[in-house]
C-alpha cells in the first residue's frame, strides 16, 4: 500500500494517470475468468476494480487528466520562454 503523504503524489503525477489509462482501456472490459491467489475465480474487469482499485467508467477522468497535464506544461513553457532569459549581453 502506499504510505498515506504520498498519496497526493501519486494522483498529480502524469506517470500514474498514464499507467491507470493504459491498463483500463486495454484490460479493463474482458470478462475471461483468471485465478488470482488475492481472490480466487474472477473475470479481469472484477480482479481490477478489487485488488488495483482501477474502475474502466473512470477512463473519461484519465483523458481530462492527460489534457490538462498538457495545458499545464504548455503553460510552463510558454512562461518560460517569455520571461526566462538566461543570456548574457
Amino acid at each position: 500500500a502506499i504510505p498515506i503523504w504520498w498519496r497526493w503524489y501519486y494522483w498529480g503525477s502524469p506517470v500514474a494517470w498514464t499507467i491507470y489509462g493504459l491498463i483500463t482501456s486495454q484490460l479493463g472490459d474482458l470478462k475471461s475468468l483468471v485465478v488470482a491467489a488475492e481472490v480466487g475465480l474472477t473475470t479481469v474487469k472484477q480482479y481490477l476494480e478489487t485488488v488495483m482499485g482501477y474502475k474502466y467508467d473512470f477512463l473519461g477522468f484519465v483523458a481530462v487528466a492527460h489534457l490538462a497535464f498538457d495545458l499545464v506544461f504548455l503553460f510552463i513553457f510558454a512562461f518560460c520562454i517569455r520571461f526566462l532569459n538566461f543570456q548574457k549581453r
